[in-house]
């Protein structure tokens, strides 16, 4: 949560200075403000955090787009860091590559705080990965590979390789 923050700041290019706490045992990311109460969870504090930076195209441009970077932001909250198994990840993983079929990003052809933050809460999930179920998740390994290179979003986050190396080849 608030590590997550801090890159998401970084990307967005604010300056540093916000102060990050984490509440309750499920550690819900708190932001506080100067003025009045703090903001409590990733999205609220993510939001405003591009809002803050100006750069609300983040967010989703149209109506429609707007409702997907939220209804992923959402799943990313409940589902994603509410996994608990091997089978959770599993089925996390098959629904994003479902989606990812047809489009680049999570919202379809925008790059959005959707991706930023779905980057960030799986970015340990497929560094895990073996080389097979990156195979097996071929549209979550494009996105994600595609994320990780897309400028400021991975910063000290180590680079999920998906290339396989070819021991052999067919030169003599």
């Amino acid at each position: 949560g608030a590590e997550e923050l801090a890159l998401l700041e970084k990307l967005l290019g604010l300056p540093k200075g916000n102060k990050y706490g984490v509440q309750g045992e499920r550690k819900v990311p708190v932001l506080q403000t100067n003025n009045g109460p703090g903001l409590t969870g990733l999205m609220t504090i993510a939001a405003h955090l591009v809002k803050q930076a100006k750069k609300d195209q983040l967010l989703g441009i149209t109506a429609e787009e707007k409702a997907v970077v939220q209804q992923w932001l959402e799943y990313r909250v409940t589902r994603v860091d509410g996994r608990s198994s091997k089978d959770d990840t599993r089925i996390i993983l098959k629904d994003l590559n479902i989606h990812l079929e047809d489009k680049v990003y999570l919202a379809g052809n925008i790059f959005t705080l959707a991706d930023v933050l779905m980057y960030y809460g799986l970015h340990h999930v497929m560094a895990d990965l073996t080389v097979q179920e990156k195979e097996e998740y071929l549209n979550v390994s494009r996105w994600f590979n595609h994320i990780q290179h897309y400028p400021g979003v991975r910063q000290h986050l180590s680079n999920v390789v998906f290339i396989k190396n070819r021991l052999y080849t067919n030169a003599h």
